[in-house]
Formats: structure tokens, C-alpha cells, sequence
């Protein structure tokens, strides 16, 4: 095995990888995005008079606001704390004394605890002020108790996953320091496929219990509903979501054989039967469309290009002598690689929230094309932001960087935008 200290980068086909990945991601983006999202004409939103009342208005605002007011603090403050510990002299001091095990395949993984962990902890008193709106605003079911609990899964999730990826990435490095970038990012593009089959199966059980729909007319429609849209479909399947949220959702998820979709049970519950099927015909589209593929194949190609462009980084000796480490071989590089992947993932999110909007965009349409249901269309959508106290006008930059879904008055006012490009 190569020693992990300084070792040569491979930079030019670094540099290289680096350009064709991400203008591979932007040729497959051109092509498979559905970016127009009234094809013929454009999109008018609904006016939010027509569709609230000044009150609803105005409560759905406040809460809102109090939530990007927790959230947005915690998300920067997580940076920070990355920041600190991947480039102050304490807390780089910090991260070399955890990971310098005998061994570095356990000095790695402990790294990833307590950087996490750092992470976690500050920004916990910011998730229960969230959760503390969610219960004053009705959107939330869940007690203190089960709130935490959630919390220590998620982290826990967290720590294993990430845990993993990072001993690959420097295991990689070690064995190979030229051509790191090459093994790692082949890997990464494998993983990310493997994520999205495994996700539905390993992950989705942690948090809510599944049970087949109870079968019935309701039933028989769905599944006539996947006929029509021409999605191969086994079962739909129920999510406990209820004990937890007010929130009404529905979603698709897995590759393959772990395809599914998911309605919450208190989705059936809390609208008519016409407009769960709306929900339920967006849902398919995205099968149809094979969206989660989509998405899979446009992330994965593109983390081989951000593999290279982190080796890039950490070959720089500016970065390597701030972030006190020889290299990405070192297993004190743990907080420095969270830190470039947590920037990393902070510039692309508009852009990926962009591609996502259109991909959703084009669920909405072929649920509409299927249903004929413009009205129920509407009025669903009407009844989902209600209860989730969605914002009709949330501000252009959380929009831009955080909205993965069009907003409620860009939805509502579909129907009557593709009747007018059709006419």
C-alpha cells in the first residue's frame, strides 16, 4: 500500500474529468429535462385571492417566515461549524486527535461521528424551534418524545452513510493517490444507482411502517389509473405518516424492482377520492417518466466530476497546509472533505431545484391529461397548501435555492395555461 502522504495528482485528466462530467450532466439535462412546462404557450399563475383568503394568506406567511427563520441559521451554522473544524488550528487539532487511531479505517469513521455530531448539536435547539412551530401550527402530531427519536435515526443514518463513503473515498486515496479521483468517482457513479434501488428497502422502513392499500373501488381506480399511464404497478402502498404530520403527501421512489409508490394515510383520509387520484396520477407520471431514474443518472454523473474537482482542491497546497493535512489519504481529512461536499452541495442547489421543478411540472401535466379533472386538479392543490401552510409567494432567492416544487399559485394556474396553449 502507498503511504498516505504527498503524492502526485493526476491533474490533467483530473481537469478533464472534471469538464466532461459536468458537460455530459448539462447535455443529458438539455435533452431529458422537461423544460417547458406548457408546451405551445406559458405558465400564468393562479392569483392567490381566487384560490385563499386574506387570513389563510397571511397565517401561511407567519409560518413560513418562522421556519426559514429556524432553518436558515441552522443550514449556515452547520457551514460554519464544518468551516471551524476543517480550518481553525483547534479544530483541525480537534479532528487529527479523533481520527489518529492505529488504525485508519477507524480513525476515519470516528471522525465522521464527531464532526456530525458538532454539526447536530448546534444546530438541534434550531430543529426543535421548527418542530415547536409545527406543533403551535397544527402541522405536527408527533410528541417530544417521538420527535427525538426521529432525530437520533436520522442521525444515525447519517453517520453510517456518510461514514462509508468517506472510508471509500480515503481508502481509495491511500491505495491509489494519482489516480484517486478516477476509482472514487466510479464508485460514486455505481453508489449512486445502488442508493436509489436500496433507499426504499434500507432507509424508508427507519422512519414509517408500509402496509399494501386496503383494496376496494378506490384501489381498482389506481390501478386502472397506472394502466391508462402504461406504469407496471404490483401494489400501492400506505405510509403511517399520520402519527407524525397533518401534512398530506404521496411519492415514488426506487429503481427497478424496489419501485414504489407511497400515499400518507391520512392523504386518503383527508381528501375526497377525486383528488387523491389527482395526487395519485402525479405520482405515476413520475414512474412513467421514470423521474427517480432520471434524477439518479443526472446526480451520479455528475458526482464523477465533482470527485475530481474535490481531488483538484485537496491537491492544492494552499488548502492542504489550511486544513493541516498531507492529503486525501489522511484520515484527518474527514472534516475538510465534509466541509468541500457541503459547499459543493450549497452552489448546485438551484440548479438541481431547477430541474426538479420541471420534472415535477411535467408530473402535474400528465395527471392532468390522465384524470381530465381540472377543477379537482385546482382544488387539490388548493387543500394540500392549506395544510401544509405552503407560502403562495415565497421569496425569488428561497425559491430559486430551496423550492424543488412549483409553487401553489404556478400549479393552480396550469390547467388553465395548457387549455390556452392548446386552444
Amino acid at each position: 500500500m502507498t503511504a498516505p502522504g504527498r503524492a502526485e495528482l493526476a491533474r490533467r485528466p483530473a481537469v478533464l474529468t472534471v469538464v466532461v462530467s459536468f458537460a455530459l450532466v448539462a447535455v443529458l439535462a438539455l435533452w431529458l429535462v422537461p423544460w417547458d412546462w406548457v408546451p405551445g404557450g406559458h405558465l400564468v399563475p393562479a392569483r392567490a385571492s381566487t384560490l385563499f383568503t386574506p387570513e389563510q394568506i397571511a397565517r401561511a406567511e407567519r409560518y413560513s417566515w418562522l421556519r426559514r427563520g429556524f432553518g436558515w441559521p441552522a443550514y449556515f451554522l452547520s457551514l460554519a461549524v464544518l468551516a471551524w473544524l476543517a480550518l481553525s488550528a483547534r479544530g483541525t487539532g480537534l479532528v487529527r486527535r479523533v481520527t489518529s487511531a492505529r488504525r485508519w479505517w477507524l480513525g476515519v469513521p470516528l471522525g465522521v461521528l464527531v464532526v456530525l455530531l458538532a454539526q447536530r448539536l448546534v444546530t438541534v435547539p434550531f430543529a426543535a424551534a421548527s418542530h415547536e412551530v409545527d406543533l403551535r401550527y397544527g402541522l405536527s402530531r408527533q410528541g417530544w418524545g417521538g420527535w427525538a427519536l426521529d432525530q437520533l435515526r436520522s442521525f444515525g443514518v447519517s453517520v453510517v452513510t456518510t461514514a462509508l463513503v468517506v472510508l471509500l473515498l480515503v481508502a481509495v486515496a491511500r491505495r491509489s493517490p494519482r489516480w484517486w479521483f478516477a476509482w472514487a468517482g466510479a464508485a460514486a457513479l455505481v453508489l449512486g444507482f445502488a442508493g436509489s434501488f436500496l433507499y426504499p428497502v434500507v432507509v424508508e422502513p427507519v422512519f414509517n411502517r408500509f402496509t399494501p392499500m386496503q383494496a376496494g373501488p378506490f384501489k381498482s381506480s389506481i390501478l386502472r389509473l397506472a394502466d391508462r399511464e402504461g406504469v407496471h404497478v404490483d401494489d400501492v402502498l400506505v405510509a403511517d405518516a399520520s402519527r407524525r404530520t397533518t401534512t398530506l403527501n404521496a411519492y415514488v421512489s426506487g429503481l427497478g424492482s424496489t419501485r414504489r409508490v407511497v400515499v400518507y394515510d391520512n392523504l386518503l383520509s383527508g381528501l375526497t377520492p377525486a383528488e387523491a387520484r389527482v395526487v395519485i396520477a402525479h405520482e405515476l407520471g413520475h414512474a412513467q417518466h421514470q423521474d427517480v431514474l432520471l434524477g439518479t443518472l443526472l446526480a451520479s454523473v455528475g458526482s464523477v466530476g465533482a470527485v475530481a474537482l474535490l481531488a483538484l482542491v485537496l491537491d492544492d497546497r494552499r488548502v492542504r497546509r489550511r486544513g493541516r493535512v498531507s492529503g486525501a489519504g489522511d484520515p484527518a481529512v474527514v472534516a475538510l472533505v465534509l466541509l468541500l461536499a457541503g459547499l459543493g452541495s450549497f452552489a448546485v442547489s438551484p440548479l438541481q431545484n431547477t430541474v426538479s421543478r420541471a420534472i415535477e411540472a411535467r408530473a402535474d401535466r400528465t395527471s392532468l391529461e390522465v384524470t381530465h379533472a381540472d377543477r379537482t386538479f385546482v382544488q387539490m392543490q388548493r387543500r394540500l397548501a392549506l395544510t401544509s401552510l405552503a407560502d403562495t409567494t415565497p421569496p425569488a432567492l428561497s425559491q430559486l435555492w430551496w423550492g424543488s416544487h412549483p409553487t401553489v399559485l404556478q400549479r393552480a394556474g396550469l390547467p388553465r395555461s395548457l387549455r390556452e396553449a392548446g386552444g
